[in-house]
């Protein structure tokens, strides 16, 4: 059921904080960490009713009557439940029941989810199918209104689009809090209208537009993209994103998913340069179903932020109230104090964080990493499934790259994969053609990149070349989730093994897969919408883990390489990229030929 508003349950609160009614939860002589402050308050109680917190206090026994529920602190350190401040359900490959289940034993009560993923592919339904599911969580998952619906328009085409139109809608839906981040930074600063449109429709509801800011130019362009609305952008790699960015008003959001690792490095302009870290907020992005399961969530991001230098009451203070403050929900979630939803947990040390029990909403929902509710799964209708339309069998052939005639060796534009961060190299290296054929080069560890079109029955194959991988065998990798068209991207250095993988996830409506010398070595099924599971978190973590140690036996090396792979299609962060229509140099937003 839905959490009542302060304003209806203020008569309730009054009243349990004066004692003239009983709480239904008494967290009794904990260490409140009070993020408003910024002090450790020892002894202390919390007085919960309908869901909110009615009183935080020394020796609130009064508050205690025969049904209240006691659960003992024991000295231990009571902290705001974490926020993620930016995340993609779907590249966790789960749905948002499944994500939820698996974040809430990690201390993670509230989370801002941009379902863009879904919205390439199923257009503003799909949007509505997670803002649904979304709002039957029993924990807070607000959704973002997905912005650019193709990212790159002209060049990609995703399986449907979002307009002015759709974002005017979505913003009267009672779950959605704002914009999500706005990728079409150059439209934004060439004032493109109907990007300035959909911010403008956001603003005149009075929401959040997110940012995404994917060029290291502070210059005119980042002025033009400021002034265009985005408030927040995690985009920033360095110590000086971090810092234009707070002093021209926004948010600086500093990320560590499974394979972006931001946050060392942009954590230096509070540690090294002194900048207030209230306009600071630490999000994931993007996290593997391995990552949740084995490694936590914002728990994990939080301790990692600790590791850099950090103060711990700080790092909490950019995991909690400075999220809340940003979306303007400071009075309803974000801090241990009367009023707001009674999410926190108990922990034993500030510092590797352990989270020992979880509470939201004024329910206990984990204790020791174990998830105490049960959260029925939602059911996505037929529309959300079958959605890779290949239209035909793929062959060996459609993979090949002919040579310009006459050639032994080209030049060729290779896009060169950097560990733990989103940006590419637009590389250009000599290659070997073999009978009018370039098929790559182990020796400087090139292999091909290929786009089948999966929307549209054309099963059109478009190809490119891609360096950083490791791959020295036989083998081939292809994935349904290829941000943010999401059409078909498969990696390999043989085409026999390409075309079977390509058929294998045509067969099973979506997915990740590995073939190697004709064996498929791992499989993840992902029918919704050929981006997500509907298994448990834990099977489908277990699935992941098969398809990491599958591309290390055929020689990768990469930290989380999965994802690596799945955003070598996403056209709006440079240098070099690939879509359905070509090759694309982001750094001009132009297509280019893979020859030089």
């Amino acid at each position: 059921m839905p959490l009542a508003p302060w304003s209806e349950l203020a008569p309730r609160l009054v009243a349990v904080a004066m004692g003239r009614e009983p709480a239904d939860m008494l967290v009794r002589n904990g260490r409140w960490v009070n993020v408003h402050s910024g002090e450790i308050i020892a002894s202390t109680d919390i007085a919960i009713v309908g869901g909110r917190i009615a009183a935080v206090g020394a020796d609130l026994a009064y508050t205690a009557g025969p049904d209240t529920e006691i659960v003992e602190a024991a000295g231990r350190f009571m902290v705001p439940g974490l926020i993620d401040g930016h995340m993609h359900v779907e590249s966790g490959m789960v749905t948002v029941t499944e994500f939820a289940r698996a974040v809430i034993p990690h201390g993670t009560t509230s989370m801002f989810i941009d379902p863009h993923e879904i919205a390439n592919v199923l257009g503003l339904p799909g949007v509505r199918l997670m803002h649904d599911e979304a709002m039957a969580m029993p924990i807070n998952v607000f959704v973002q209104m997905p912005s650019c619906v193709p990212s790159a328009p002209g060049l990609e085409t995703p399986g449907a689009s979002i307009d002015e139109f759709d974002v005017a809608e979505a913003m009267t839906w009672p779950n959605i809090i704002g914009l999500g981040e706005m990728m079409n930074f150059p439209g934004v600063a060439a004032g493109d209208p109907k990007m300035l449109a959909e911010i403008a429709a956001t603003q005149r509801a009075g929401k959040t537009v997110g940012g995404h800011y994917a060029s290291p130019d502070l210059g005119r362009p980042f002025a033009g993209y400021v002034a265009g609305g985005p408030a927040d952008d995690h985009e920033g790699t360095r110590p000086e994103d971090a810092i234009a960015r707070v002093r021209q008003g926004m948010r600086a959001m500093l990320r560590l998913g499974s394979a972006w690792f931001d946050v060392a490095s942009q954590i230096r302009a509070v540690t090294e340069s002194g900048l207030d870290t209230r306009n600071f907020i630490l999000c994931t992005d993007d996290s593997h179903s391995g990552t949740l399961v084995n490694d936590g969530h914002m728990n994990r991001v939080v301790r990692h932020a600790i590791a850099q230098g950090l103060k711990p009451m700080a790092a909490i203070q950019m995991a909690s109230l400075n999220t809340a403050t940003h979306f303007g929900l400071e009075r309803d979630l974000g801090s241990i104090t009367p009023g707001r939803r009674a999410d926190l947990f108990l922990t034993s040390d500030l510092v590797t964080l352990p989270i020992e029990l979880v509470i939201a909403r004024g329910q206990v929902v984990a204790e020791h990493g174990e998830l105490l509710i049960d959260i029925p799964p939602y059911e996505y209708p037929e529309m959300a499934r079958n959605t890779v339309k290949v239209g035909r069998q793929v062959a060996a052939a459609d993979f090949a790259i002919t040579a310009p005639a006459g050639r032994n060796r080209v030049t060729a534009r290779v896009i060169g994969v950097i560990e733990n961060q989103a940006p590419t190299r637009a590389l250009e290296l000599n290659l070997p053609v073999e009978d009018g054929l370039v098929s790559g080069d182990r020796g400087q560890d090139v292999c091909q990149i290929s786009i089948v079109e999966r929307h549209r029955n054309l099963g059109t194959v478009t190809n490119a070349l891609v360096s950083g991988f490791g791959y020295n065998v036989d083998c081939a990798v292809a994935s349904t989730v290829a941000h943010d068209s999401h059409h078909m991207i498969v990696v390999g250095t043989n085409r026999d093994d390409m075309a079977q993988a390509a058929n294998r996830l045509a067969e099973v409506g979506g997915g990740v897969v590995v073939i190697s010398k004709g064996v498929e070595l791992a499989l993840v099924e992902l029918p919704i919408a050929g981006l997500m599971s509907d298994e448990r978190a834990e099977i489908v973590a277990v699935k992941a883990e098969r398809v990491v140690a599958a591309m290390q036996a055929c020689g990768c090396t990469l930290n989380n390489a999965y994802m690596q792979h799945s955003l070598l299609a996403l056209v709006v962060i440079p240098e070099l990229r690939i879509s359905d229509l070509g090759l694309v140099d982001v750094r001009t937003f132009e297509r280019v030929e893979l020859f030089v």
